[in-house]
């Protein structure tokens, strides 16, 4: 007690000093008011000290100012300087509260239970599209508004599909995000988890939309879906972020396809040297997987029917590269991959073996000194655990993903489960890691959401509700095969179950044909089966558009 009356005391007299109001400049020198409870009134604080609790949390996040926190109902409560003073580690008066973040508070007793939704890639819509939102409201958090579908990304690059006959909003998927009351979308990154006060801590950046920014918000959950995807691999390569485009992204897309042809329109310039206008329509895919092949083929046709036609005086000088370190398409059959070879090659694709060294802004240079001048260049070597994921002090399995069970859940947790690109089989489980496809977090996607639609129906879905509820059987996957295509109507179809397993394996306009119809039955609404159809007829009836807008 007497203790306690000397931190009252030196708070309330420097609370009388005219100094009071300045911010905190570390966290030694802050008084964290409501101790008692481990909350701290600093999340840089709450960065190095976790207090023996799951606070998992973003380093970049260097300094929040509370007073930018504002809603209804919510009121923010300013950090105090103190010079000389200890720092009071346990305080229970009631008269100081802990700064509170506008949100999303608890469910309470009669309430539907909340499922929080990190991302909106394959995994998270299909667990979106799949749940039952008469037994859950549901809440789904991600930078983006929609779900890409990325098989058909590529050929959004040169005008063979419109951007927006790839993009399914996310509302559209679940609509009870836009309809229900208690469900919502909120476009932002989710940069915390406090797994022991079920909640996740978010911020949007609204680019002037905003009185204050960035705006943090909370959002507590019963149970929490981590599908946030990966990040593209760049092996630490000097230059790869700064120069290089990725193709994950409708805006990737975009900003590639404003690359090629503002390339195109600047080699018709009069004047420009004849090596500099090389260099400009030289085309360099780094990575031989799916993504880099179709690129490369979409690429080839391309320029084999549009800039011959279209840009005649240039039509010559343009070419395409695709540097793979190893062989391309390595996990398609033998036979599927020398005939990739040999009609890329035939549609004018240079293929070379090497490693890249470094980017420069107009040329890379490889393991072996060989110097490689690009004007676009795109890169596509596969995909890794992204910054978010890596900050989680959550169980991690080979590659960084973040470790789950049989049943997608994260161990040592309660009521966290991962699936998709960001989550992969813990060792311990005796299961290989899955590799990073549609297909798998499609899977994982539907396998979850009907484990979560059976433990609501049993009255589970509230927080620690699960640990007396059987789970049944874990989730096993089964591969359906891959498919790519090469360009000029051919394709490659490949039905083995794995690498090294016997199968139907097929290529040319039969593969291209079931390769169309396929994923054209994939794609997520009617609405843009309908887009996508009429875009491929318009291509082959009138050409792609080469309009550069933007």
């Amino acid at each position: 007690m007497a203790l306690e009356r000397i931190a009252r005391t030196a708070r309330n007299g420097f609370r009388r000093s005219p100094s009071g109001a300045s911010a905190c400049t570390s966290e030694k020198d802050m008084l964290c008011e409501g101790a008692s409870t481990r909350k701290y009134c600093s999340l840089p604080s709450l960065e190095t000290d976790t207090r023996n609790r799951n606070f998992l949390y973003l380093s970049s996040i260097s300094k929040v100012n509370h007073n930018s926190f504002w809603s209804r109902g919510i009121r923010a409560t300013p950090t105090y300087q103190f010079p000389s003073a200890e720092r009071i580690v346990e305080e229970s008066d009631s008269e100081y509260n802990d700064p509170k973040y506008p949100g999303l508070e608890a469910t309470k007793p009669g309430q539907k239970p909340r499922v929080v939704v990190l991302g909106t890639g394959w995994a998270a819509c299909r667990f979106l599209k799949g749940l039952d939102t008469k037994i859950y409201d549901v809440v789904c958090i991600s930078p983006r508004n929609h779900m890409v579908f990325t098989p058909l990304l590529a050929s959004t690059c040169v005008g063979t599909l419109e951007f927006r006959s790839v993009a399914e909003p996310v509302t559209h998927i679940q609509s009870a995000l836009a309809t229900d009351p208690n469900s919502f979308f909120y476009m932002a990154s989710c940069v915390g988890v406090d797994t022991d006060k079920h909640e996740v801590y978010c911020e949007t950046i609204s680019k002037g939309g905003l009185p204050h920014e960035p705006y943090r918000f909370k959002v507590a959950y019963d149970k929490l879906v981590i599908a946030a995807g990966a990040e593209p691999l760049t092996f630490g390569i000097k230059g790869v972020k700064e120069h290089a485009f990725f193709l994950r992204e409708v805006n990737h897309a975009q900003e590639i396809r404003k690359k090629l042809l503002l390339n195109l329109m600047l080699s018709e310039h009069p004047g420009i040297p004849e090596e500099e206008r090389k260099r400009l329509l030289h085309c360099v895919v780094i990575g031989g997987g799916p993504t880099g092949v179709e690129f490369s083929g979409e690429l080839s046709d391309f320029i084999m029917k549009d800039v011959r036609e279209r840009y005649t005086h240039v039509k010559d000088y343009i070419k395409v590269t695709l540097i793979e370190a190893n062989e391309i398409l390595s996990s398609f059959d033998v036979g599927l991959r020398r005939y990739a070879t040999n009609h890329l090659t035939k549609c004018g694709v240079r293929l070379m073996r090497g490693v890249v060294k470094e980017v420069h802004p107009e040329k890379i240079v490889l393991n072996d000194g060989t110097d490689v001048p690009y004007g676009l260049l795109v890169w596509s070597t596969g995909v890794g655990p992204s910054e978010f994921v890596k900050s989680l002090d959550l169980p991690k399995s080979a590659g960084g993903r973040i470790g789950v069970d049989g049943w997608l859940r994260v161990p040592s947790v309660e009521d966290v489960f991962a699936l998709g690109d960001c989550a992969g089989f813990l060792e311990q489980t005796g299961r290989a890691v899955l590799p990073a496809l549609a297909q798998v977090a499609e899977r994982e996607g539907k396998y979850l959401v009907e484990l979560f639609n059976k433990i609501g129906a049993r009255n589970a879905g509230k927080a620690l509700s699960l640990k007396d509820i059987p789970l049944g059987e874990p989730f096993v996957y089964k591969h359906l095969g891959s498919m790519a295509t090469v360009g000029r109507y051919k394709a490659l179809v490949d039905l083995r179950q794995s690498k090294d397993a016997k199968g139907i394996s097929l290529a040319g306009f039969l593969s291209w044909f079931i390769w169309r119809s396929a994923y054209l039955t994939r794609v997520v609404s009617w609405r843009n089966r309908f887009y996508v159809a009429v875009n491929w007829a318009t291509t082959i009836v009138f050409g792609r558009d080469n309009s550069r807008i933007g």
